[in-house]
This record gives structure tokens, C-alpha cells and sequence, in this order.
């Protein structure tokens, strides 16, 4: 089938959108993708969304401004879907299926005696109504119900991706967005998976607190920076890091505190560091060590921040793009995968990624 998915991430920058023919279980053809960005109008809408939802925390009544999001996501997701299927030469009618992620605002993982919460800003069938396409989206609820982490998803589609290239296992596939996530394809293609901790998340955002500027590009600044010792030991105390996996974070799970009154520079290199120091502590984790480790997400642009991260493992790091896969694209492709399963009834998470006792559907269809 061809499946469209779509990703927008915490960064708040943009829909991610990539066209696949897939049966969710193996890729026959690789379309194309794009890339739409947030008006300065519409990312001021979803920020103050995120905003609002850190102070709502699942008590009362949902925000007001949850709606004004919720259309501002059908418009750009639906734009994204319509580039996209223009480039492929394609009408809408001739795509079967989109993968809708949403706009996550707020994610609180469990606890023994507490279930976990998520909350995913998207109306999938006002998607559906405005495409004329059937929509899967609400892909990490039926995991959390039954008592996981609800992230990370990709695990599956990395497996499946891995599997088309031929790659040797056992494989390391790193994630680095707002959270960092690291999944483990075994020797056995089983699959361990687990948010290692922040990504570019607290990078982001330190230097658009410090300079007005949406990322530190390239790690100018880290590495110009001295990495403040006791900061990053306050950073690497969080209780996160005593869990074993799998477990899952929410991006704003981590606080600037420890870099408060240090500079530009040497905040972005002790960030950065702490980034690469607990992607060190979850590989160490793993009772399979990769033999190779894929960097995929915006993190893998960071040149300094891989450099980091392969002195502190020992390892060999490379970009998604090393092996040919489509580094901006993956976590869009992961979606039209997995939107392609929950038509098909297959599962979508793992005991080794969640935390779930069997391997679980998930997701829901809205039709036009």
C-alpha cells in the first residue's frame, strides 16, 4: 500500500513527511519526502500548546488552546500530505493510508502504582475529512492502557529498515531529538529499546534562551565551551538514570539549572556532554553491544555532539546517511510503517521496548 507518514517534532520546527509503499513489514519502494515548516504564527499557537499543557498536567479541563493547535496541525499535516503526494505524481485518492503522529505536549511516564499518561494534540479524522484519505494516528495510547511506556515507537520500523539493508546485528540505532532514544536490534533481531535521556532538547533550549538562536549549529558554541564538572554531575543524578530500561522521558523532564550561571559556551558544552554521557550510560546498559552505532534525527548535524558521544562509548558513530538511509525522513517514515500495521493489525510495541508484557496493536482508523 502506499502510505504517507508524518512527524512533528518537540523542536516546534516543522512536518516531517515521507511517502513509502509498504505492507509494514517489509519497503518495496521508497518515495519522496518533504519537509514543511511552522509560520513564526503557527509555532506560536503549538508553543503556547506545550505551555499550557506543563502547567495542566492532566488535572481539569483540558487547555483552550488545545483546539486552536489541533487546527493548526490539520492545516500544515494536511499541506505536508498534499506536497508530498504531488511530488510522487500522485492524487490524493491514490494514497491509501497516512501515519498522523500529532503534536506530543506532554508525556509523564509510569510508575510502580501509577499508570502513565500521554497527550498527542491531532484530530485524525479531521485530517481524514480534509485529506479524503483514511488516517491512522493515536498510536501510543493502547500501550499506555496497558501499563508501558508508550515510547519509543520507531524500535519496529528501525528493525525493518535495518533488515531491507542488510545490516549486521547486533545494531545500535540512536535517535537524537528533543530526547535521545536508542534502539538495540539483538543477534536474534529481537528488539530493546529506551529513551537514554535529553537529546537536543536542553541545547536548544539553552542557546535560544542565551542568544535568540533556535539551535547551537554544528556545536560552535559546545566546543568553544568548558564542560562545568559539578553541573553535569548534578545533570547525570536525576533519577531517570537509576531505572532500568525500558523507559521513556518528556523533553521537559530535565532543567537548565546546572548551566545557570555559566556562559554560552561552556552551558552548551556541559549540555552536550550530559547528552553524550547518558547515551554512554544506556549503551553500557545493553546486554548486546552494538557492533556499529546509526545516528539518525537532527543530533546527527551536530558535529561536536557526535564527537562527544563516540569518545564517551568507545565507538564507531556514524549518520544515517553513511548507510544510505534518509536521516531527516526516518521518524516520518516510521509512521507511514507503522500506520501500515495498525490497518494490518500487527503490533506495534514489544515487551523489549515498552516495557508491555506481549507485543501490542495499537493506533486507530479515521475514515473520510
Amino acid at each position: 500500500m502506499i502510505s504517507i507518514g508524518l512527524m512533528s517534532g518537540t523542536s516546534l520546527d516543522g512536518v516531517d513527511a515521507a511517502l513509502l509503499e509498504t505492507d509494514g513489514e517489509t519497503i518495496t519502494r521508497f518515495g519522496p519526502g518533504a519537509e514543511t515548516a511552522f509560520s513564526p504564527q503557527e509555532r506560536a499557537v503549538l508553543k503556547a500548546a506545550v505551555d499550557a499543557a506543563l502547567d495542566w498536567r492532566f488535572e481539569g479541563a483540558e487547555p483552550e488552546i488545545f483546539k486552536q493547535a489541533e487546527d493548526v496541525l490539520t492545516q500544515t499535516h494536511a499541506r505536508a500530505v498534499e506536497a508530498v503526494a504531488e511530488r510522487a505524481g500522485l492524487t490524493l485518492a491514490e494514497i491509501d493510508l497516512v501515519g498522523f503522529h500529532g503534536q506530543t505536549v506532554i508525556h509523564i511516564p509510569p510508575q510502580p502504582g501509577r499508570p502513565g499518561r500521554t497527550r498527542q494534540l491531532g484530530d485524525g479524522a479531521a485530517l481524514a475529512q480534509r485529506l479524503g484519505v483514511p488516517v491512522a494516528y493515536d498510536f501510543r495510547t493502547a500501550d499506555m492502557d496497558a501499563g508501558g511506556q508508550g515510547a519509543p515507537l520507531a524500535p519496529i520500523y528501525h528493525a525493518v529498515l535495518a533488515q531491507g539493508s542488510g545490516l549486521e546485528r547486533p545494531l545500535g540505532v540512536l535517535n537524537i531529538g528533543g530526547v535521545a532514544n536508542l534502539t538495540l536490534i539483538r543477534a536474534d533481531g529481537s528488539l530493546d529499546a529506551f529513551d537514554t535521556g535529553p537529546g537536543n532538547g536542553l541545547i536548544d533550549a539553552w542557546v535560544e534562551e542565551r542568544t535568540g538562536q533556535s539551535m547551537d549549529r554544528d556545536g560552535a558554541l559546545a566546543a568553544e565551551g568548558r564542560v562545568h564538572e559539578a553541573g553535569l554531575e548534578d545533570l547525570l543524578a536525576h533519577p531517570h538514570f537509576a531505572l532500568e530500561g525500558p523507559k521513556s522521558l518528556d523533553r521537559w523532564d530535565f532543567s537548565l539549572d546546572a548551566a545557570r550561571n555559566l556562559t554560552v559556551e561552556d552551558g552548551a558544552a556541559t549540555l552536550s556532554q550530559f547528552t553524550a554521557e547518558a547515551i554512554g550510560q544506556g549503551l553500557a546498559a545493553c546486554l548486546e553491544r552494538p557492533e556499529r552505532l546509526v545516528v539518525c534525527g537532527g543530533g546527527r548535524k551536530n558535529a561536536d555532539l557526535l564527537r562527544r558521544i563516540s569518545e564517551v562509548t568507545g565507538m564507531s558513530v556514524c549518520s544515517a546517511e553513511a548507510i544510505g538511509w534518509r536521516g531527516d525522513l526516518i521518524e516520518a517514515e516510521a509512521f507511514a510503517v507503522l500506520a501500515a500495521r495498525t490497518l494490518r493489525g500487527l503490533p506495534l510495541s514489544f515487551p523489549g521496548t515498552t516495557g508491555i508484557a506481549q507485543p501490542l496493536t495499537g493506533g486507530r482508523i479515521a475514515r473520510p
